[in-house]
């Protein structure tokens, strides 16, 4: 990254903070600011450790639609998801009964910090509810601001972890064609959207695992904005895929952040502390073939050669030769690792791949 690049994001940054803080002031003075909101990203943790994610903004009205959502409606939601306005210093309290820890939001409005519990939870609930409250900005006009989030807690039950990719994995986006996916993701909302058949099943019986009684952890990893994180929550939700946190991206529209993205670094960014943190856990990996999941799994493998169970691609690139090519070579790798690998088009396909190693139990996760 040269050195002028640099410079102008910097200053970009720099007069976009003082517009912010101007900004602020006036709207304030007159009496003309949004309810601010908090936004409770789903953690995760053990009985011994929580993390919790959120960030805190000022709240754009978004509303939530029916399916014949008129296509103005959703374009304005979705202009309203990224016009945000953050807040940053703001000063929060995250407790999970009488243990808290007070934050305080970055420039971007986003806060992460961990709850370590005096005796580790003795509950076996696969999710811990956890409380947030807004100590500064305080708003006369809008009263108390508060907020109650999720963490997904992985006990000693658990056999193995599942991270998986969002877009073309999960829910078709298109990514490899920029109009269409434009359309989906971006014009539509979370009840148009659709899951490949077979999904909610499969990722169903993986969490159960063999035993039905695993609790198996989910993480879902996109390099998708955090923009669009209520879209992706309530899409698993309504679809019923099994939830879990869910890791995206801060984009930042700064000249270095756009030249210098690199879809595979963010996804192993996000990816590593999830092994750091489960050291004791393998993993299974899912993705597509339509970006780079090959490429960062192998990575990953690599990285972690006794820590990944196997590797499943959605094939959504069936035509393309030449990236068969390169799937082929990235397999033999990955295999001599030891490690399992599949490239699949139909979702059952992987389900009995799974069940025949040892993974789910078949005759609980039928297709519909």
């Amino acid at each position: 990254m040269t050195d002028w690049i640099r410079a102008i994001s910097q200053g970009t940054a720099t007069l976009n903070d003082a517009y912010d803080a101007v900004k602020g002031k006036i709207t304030r003075l007159l009496r003309l600011e949004d309810p601010i909101q908090i936004m409770a990203y789903r953690g995760y943790g053990t009985p011994e450790w929580l993390f919790v994610k959120g960030r805190v903004l000022q709240d754009q009205g978004i509303k939530i639609r029916e399916t014949k959502a008129r296509l103005l409606e959703n374009v304005v939601n979705m202009y309203r998801r990224f016009a945000t306005d953050e807040v940053p210093k703001a000063r929060l309290r995250v407790s999970l009964g009488d243990i808290y820890q007070e934050v305080v939001t970055d420039r971007e409005g986003f806060f992460e910090t961990e709850l370590r519990p005096s005796s580790p939870l003795e509950s076996d609930r696969l999710w811990e509810r956890i409380d947030l409250e807004l100590l500064h900005p305080l708003s006369k006009r809008y009263g108390a601001v508060r907020d109650r989030g999720q963490v997904l807690i992985v006990r000693e039950q658990a056999r193995f972890g599942v991270i998986s990719d969002i877009d073309d994995t999960i829910v078709e986006t298109a990514a490899t064609d920029l109009l269409k996916m434009i359309r989906i993701a971006y014009l539509g909302n979370a009840q148009t959207r659709k899951p490949f058949d077979g999904v909610p099943e499969f990722y169903h019986g993986l969490q159960r695992g063999v035993s039905g009684k695993e609790g198996n952890p989910i993480f879902y990893v996109s390099s998708s904005a955090w923009n669009m994180y209520d879209v992706f929550e309530q899409f698993m939700d309504i679809k019923r895929i099994p939830p879990g946190p869910i890791l995206l991206r801060d984009i930042e529209l700064s000249l270095e952040n756009l030249l210098s993205f690199k879809h595979e670094i963010h996804k192993i960014e996000q990816i590593r502390p999830i092994f750091e943190r489960f050291p004791h856990l393998p993993f299974i990996l899912i993705g597509d073939t339509g970006q780079r999941d090959a490429e960062i799994y192998q990575n990953l493998v690599q990285t972690y050669p006794d820590r990944i169970l196997g590797v499943y691609l959605r094939d959504v690139t069936p035509n393309n030769t030449a990236r068969h090519e390169i799937l082929k070579t990235i397999e033999q790798t990955i295999r001599d690792l030891s490690c399992s690998f599949l490239v699949f088009q139909n979702t059952q396909d992987a389900i009995e791949h799974a069940a025949r190693q040892g993974w789910l139990e078949p005759e609980k996760t039928l297709v519909k």
